[in-house]
């Protein structure tokens, strides 16, 4: 990028903004690229499209910013965000600038540096506020039309089955089963709508710096309108990631000598928060959320084979698929629904 053009931009389009700048992007990530700048009036964080050509519908930093800037006010904490630029010239894509959020990211859910007590608490922050998110009056907030309404599945199931499609790099066969049982298993509607986040996990939260609180929810760019319970699958499907993997879960581990919840206790208390009397059909929403990560692994390995992928282990990550196809079939065998 060309940093004396960043900071004559960003003069004039963000109160107080003064320059020079440097640029350092964050490690992570395997979609939009995120940087550090840091200038003369302080720290921001710049989040933009990746290079090359890209998929229909993905990368949208556009989205991003409107329901960042739309929560703000609410029970979801997030980085205020400060600016979008849509003009390509500036630094080659688009891109938009958030507050810098001074806190705690955790990279690995088994918090090795903490203690049981310590564990529980952050535990129990992230189901808070994962509820919160769900909880949202979208109308209050402008989010009435920030997603389609009705047959939230069906269309995330035609979404992700084309894109993995446009990103098809050999022919697997889980993931071929895996699709077609998730097409013809689509619960009937129940009628629950909200914001969801669409990858909600430990590493896209901010903590404060000493207490166990979510002082930033970032990484909104699968974000929409949809079925609550696909958000609580997909962050519980880290309960069943192998603990010595790329994926960082916690299977293989004791969870009970370590203070963290079990997935049942973890959805328990979801529940409680939203006033719910119980979840049906958890082996679909489980393998909703499994076919829809080997989608998106899909799309960076893709990425990686030409040449514009955000993350150095690109081809690594995307090497997933097949194996998170296999756990999702095993999962629904595991349930007697295969």
């Amino acid at each position: 990028m060309d940093e004396a053009k960043l900071t004559a931009y960003l003069e004039q389009y963000i109160d107080g903004f003064h320059g020079p700048l440097t640029l350092k992007k964050f490690p992570g990530g395997q979609s939009n690229p995120t940087y550090l700048i840091t200038a003369a009036s302080g720290k921001y964080v710049l989040r933009s499209k990746p290079p090359g050509k890209l998929l229909k519908s993905a990368h949208a930093v556009d989205r991003e910013y409107q329901v960042t800037k739309a929560l703000g006010g609410t029970d979801v904490p997030v980085a205020t965000p400060l600016h979008l630029c849509q003009d390509e010239d500036v630094i080659g894509n688009w891109f938009y600038v958030m507050k810098y959020m001074d806190g705690r990211i955790f990279w690995d859910p088994a918090l090795p540096d903490f203690t049981p007590a310590e564990r529980g608490a952050l535990y129990l922050e992230m189901n808070r506020v994962l509820a919160a998110i769900h909880s949202v009056d979208l109308k209050s907030h402008g989010l009435q039309d920030y997603g389609k309404p009705g047959n939230y599945f069906a269309r995330q199931i035609g979404r992700w089955t084309s894109q993995y499609k446009a990103s098809e790099t050999e022919t697997i066969d889980e993931m071929e089963q895996l699709m077609a049982w998730v097409a013809d298993h689509i619960p009937p509607d129940d009628g629950q709508v909200s914001l969801i986040h669409g990858d909600y996990r430990i590493d896209n939260l901010i903590f404060h710096p000493t207490r166990p609180e979510i002082i930033a929810v970032v990484d909104w760019e699968l974000s929409t309108l949809g079925h609550p319970l696909a958000d609580l699958a997909y962050q519980c499907m880290q309960w069943r990631m192998p603990s010595a993997s790329l994926m960082r879960g916690l299977d293989g581990i004791d969870r009970a000598a370590l203070g963290i919840p079990t997935e049942e206790e973890y959805v328990r208390a979801y529940a409680e928060r939203r006033g719910l009397t119980g979840i049906t059909h958890w082996p679909f929403y489980l393998a909703f959320s499994f076919f829809r990560l080997a989608a998106i692994v899909q799309g960076v390995m893709k990425r990686s084979l030409d040449g514009n992928a955000s993350n150095a282990r690109a081809q690594e990550v995307g090497r997933l698929a097949r194996p998170l196809a296999v756990k999702a079939l095993a999962i629904l065998k595991e349930y007697n629904v295969l």
